[in-house]
C-alpha cells in the first residue's frame, strides 16, 4: 500500500472542496443553522478487498506494525481496524482513520513519506510486485461527523461487535432531513437511551450512492444488539419520531445497508 502518491489524493480534495465541503455546508447547514460553526472531525473509511491466504495476515501486519503507529504520529486519532463478521465482503479489512481537518486527509500521504521509521517499517511490504499484490483493491471514502456527534466515541477494550449502516437518499434534500432526524430531532438521543451506543455519525462526502451517511454502532455481542434493537423498534418515542410527515422512511430513504464487524486484535476502536 504506497503512501507516497499524493497526486490523487490532492485530486480528491479539489473534487471534496468543490462539491463535498460545499454540499455539507448546504445540506447539514440547512438542516441546522449553526452547523457549519461546529467542529467536526474527518473519517476516513478505507476498504481493503482480499484474498484467503497469506494476504490477510500481511495486511494485519503492514497495518499493526507500520501504518497505525505512524498515522498516528502524524496526529490522526485513534484508529479502528475491523473484519467482516455478517454481510458482504469476507475478507475485507475495514480501516477508520479520525482526521481533525480535511488537510490532515490530505496530507496524511505527505507526512508518512518523511517519516523514516514508517519507510523502513513498511518498505517490504510497499515493494510487494504485481504478481504478488498486498491486496486485491482499496476503496477510500471520506465522511463528516454530525454536528452533534462531532468527535469519534471510542468503546472500552473490551469483547465488542460493530454495526455499520449507510442510509441512502435520493436527493440532498432528503439526506439532509434524514441527517436532522437523527442529530437534531432526537434520533441519536433514542439510540444513547436504549443502549444503541455509538461510534461515529457522519455524512458521506466521497464515493458511490450520494446523497448517504454512515454510522457506526457498537455491542457485547450479537444477543445484545438483538434485544437493543427490539426495544428500539417497540419504543413510544421512535414509533412517535419515525411518522412525522415529512420524514418517513418512505419519503427520505431509499435503501439501507448494514455489515456486522469485528475489531482485530491491533484495533484501538
Amino acid at each position: 500500500m504506497s503512501e507516497s502518491n499524493t497526486s490523487s489524493r490532492r485530486d480528491l480534495l479539489s473534487a471534496v472542496t468543490a462539491a463535498g465541503v460545499g454540499m455539507l455546508a448546504a445540506q447539514v447547514g440547512a438542516a441546522e443553522p449553526d452547523a457549519r460553526k461546529t467542529a467536526g472531525e474527518f473519517y476516513e473509511w478505507r476498504a481493503l478487498r482480499l484474498k484467503r491466504g497469506i494476504m490477510p495476515g500481511r495486511v494485519d501486519g503492514y497495518m499493526k506494525e507500520a501504518f497505525i503507529p505512524a498515522a498516528r504520529r502524524a496526529g490522526c486519532g485513534s484508529i479502528g481496524a475491523f473484519n467482516v463478521v455478517v454481510g458482504p465482503g469476507n475478507p475485507t479489512l475495514h480501516v477508520l482513520i479520525p482526521h481533525p481537518t480535511i488537510e490532515s486527509f490530505l496530507t496524511l500521504g505527505d507526512r508518512l513519506g518523511d517519516d523514516e521509521q514508517y519507510k523502513k517499517s513498511a518498505a517490504e511490504f510497499r515493494a510487494l510486485p504485481a504478481n504478488d499484490p498486498p491486496y486485491l483493491s482499496q476503496e477510500i471514502q471520506l465522511l463528516k461527523a454530525f454536528p452533534h456527534v462531532p468527535k469519534l466515541e471510542v468503546p472500552p477494550a473490551q469483547p465488542r461487535i460493530f454495526e455499520l449502516r449507510t442510509y441512502r437518499s435520493h436527493s440532498k434534500s432528503a439526506g439532509a432531513k434524514k441527517i436532522e432526524m437523527f442529530d437534531t430531532m432526537g434520533e441519536i438521543a433514542i439510540f444513547r437511551r436504549l443502549g444503541l451506543t455509538p461510534v461515529f455519525f457522519a455524512q458521506t462526502l466521497t464515493g458511490t450512492g450520494l446523497p448517504s451517511l454512515t454510522y457506526m454502532l457498537t455491542f457485547p455481542d450479537l444477543a445484545a444488539r438483538e434485544k437493543n434493537f427490539a426495544a428500539f423498534r417497540a419504543d413510544p418515542e421512535w414509533a412517535k419520531l419515525k411518522e412525522t410527515p415529512g420524514y418517513t422512511d418512505a419519503e427520505i430513504v431509499t435503501d439501507i445497508n448494514n455489515q456486522i464487524l469485528a475489531p482485530t486484535a491491533y484495533s484501538q476502536v
